[in-house]
């Protein structure tokens, strides 16, 4: 299945907690995800933007905005998610965050990646589009720290992560997260786990035949 995503979204974070959920439902499926990316923030600057312009230009007051999270915050519990939202204090530019996954996916490490990534920024508040704290990243999930940094000091990659956005949004996918089953089936947003193991057996009746 392919899981479309930004590392930035929490409702992704949360959506994959609930995708496990599902999956242990279904513990004599094997689900092999591919993590398709999705910019959430295209235009972002490299260096990211203060978080607190960002959420204010975005929700128009500081009400709305505690409400927006609080409500994120409720649902990341019940995943099992501390977010931490105060210890973010920029928001990043996602595109070399993607690369990173793709490059980890190389070695089979992209599910790693895509859970670290997540627990850097939610949890730990580090800033993702930094290629410092992406190198750190991919150390600590046994990546080679001197090929990966060459990697995001290059192009590689790019036009890619590019691409794979724009197909998702021929696709309808508007936001996410998106989960697309049998390579036919698309649903969007942090379903239950209950939908989520539906679809998984339908996956899997289809790839039967």
């Amino acid at each position: 299945m392919t899981f479309i995503f930004d590392p930035a979204c929490p409702w992704c974070f949360i959506g994959k907690r609930r995708l496990e959920q599902a999956m242990a439902r279904r513990p004599r499926l094997r689900v092999d995800i591919d993590w398709w990316p999705f910019l959430l923030h295209p235009d972002m600057p490299p260096d990211g933007i203060d978080r607190d312009v960002d959420l204010l230009r975005r929700f128009g007051s500081e009400t709305r905005i505690g409400r927006v999270f609080g409500a994120i915050a409720a649902a990341g519990q019940s995943a099992d998610i501390p977010f931490a939202f105060d210890r973010i204090d920029r928001t990043p530019s996602t595109l070399d965050a993607h690369r990173l996954v793709r490059f980890a996916d190389r070695i089979g490490r992209a599910d790693d990646a895509v859970e670290a990534l997540f627990a850097a920024y939610f949890i730990d508040g580090r800033d993702i589009g930094d290629t410092g704290v992406l190198t750190r990243i991919g150390l600590r999930i046994g990546l080679d720290g001197s090929d990966l940094r060459r990697h995001l000091r290059g192009d590689d990659d790019i036009i890619d992560v590019r691409d794979l956005n724009a197909r998702a949004h021929r696709l309808g996918v508007g936001g996410v997260p998106a989960f697309l089953f049998a390579g036919t089936t698309l649903i969007t947003g942090a379903q239950d786990p209950a939908v989520l193991a539906r679809m998984l057996d339908v996956a899997a009746s289809m790839a039967s035949f």
